[in-house]
């Protein structure tokens, strides 16, 4: 409940807690205490209330202090943005897209994606699935999308509702996806580059294992 010691209430008090511990998924998972979930209240999910924490999505990436997207075993979550180049190096392996494509490490598909980028700097879910040239229904784009998450090269900078002909808005609000590299700078996320990744890897590792006491099993579960 709200009442209880420790609960986050609002979004800058979960982007403070957050920017404590370097990174948190949204839901609970292998490491206990290791989620926005078990560190707010239960019963105010999915109300849109002020409290609840499935509507803080919508503002918090836009402060850039935090970066959203699906980062934990293709599941969402935060990265404090002094944490997000420690993931970059370690996720992307030291490749720029480009290089991981040229070295056949992505598919067609993802490259299809991230083209798109290269002169929009944001778009609605629906317009990359129609641009990339998926199909309505087909599952593949949401597999090709998570990845691009979890290696770090696409990120979410919020919700938003689409628009009609007349610019009223209208539905659900979707996911608006960017680059990192746009919200926060090329340079700023590839400021780990000259680090193993596996080093990146392993400071991620011991912050789990500091604050969460969490095993490396558990941990890389969490990650993904």
């Amino acid at each position: 409940s709200l009442e209880e010691p420790g609960c986050l209430r609002s979004p800058e008090e979960l982007e403070a807690y957050v920017e404590r511990v370097g990174f948190l998924p949204l839901f609970a998972g292998a490491v206990p205490g290791f989620s926005v979930e078990e560190h707010t209240a239960a019963d105010h999910w999915w109300t849109g209330d002020r409290y609840d924490p499935w509507e803080w999505r919508k503002s918090l990436p836009a402060g850039r202090r935090l970066l959203y997207g699906k980062f934990f075993a293709g599941k969402a979550g935060y990265i404090a943005r002094d944490w997000f180049p420690e993931f970059a190096n370690w996720r992307r392996n030291g490749y720029d897209f480009d290089s991981l494509y040229e070295d056949e490490l992505a598919s067609h598909r993802s490259k299809k994606i991230m083209d798109l980028f290269r002169d929009r700097e944001e778009l609605l879910s629906p317009e990359v699935r129609q641009l990339a040239g998926f199909a309505s229904g087909e599952k593949n784009f949401e597999g090709a999308i998570t990845a691009l998450q979890m290696q770090t090269y696409l990120v979410s900078a919020g919700l938003r509702q689409r628009q009609n002909k007349a610019g009223r808005p209208y539905g659900w609000a979707v996911t608006v996806y960017t680059t990192p590299e746009r919200l926060c700078g090329y340079d700023f996320v590839t400021s780990r580059y000259a680090d193993e990744p596996l080093a990146c890897r392993g400071r991620i590792l011991e912050q789990l294992r500091t604050l969460y006491g969490a095993g490396e099993a558990a941990a890389l579960a969490a990650l993904g």
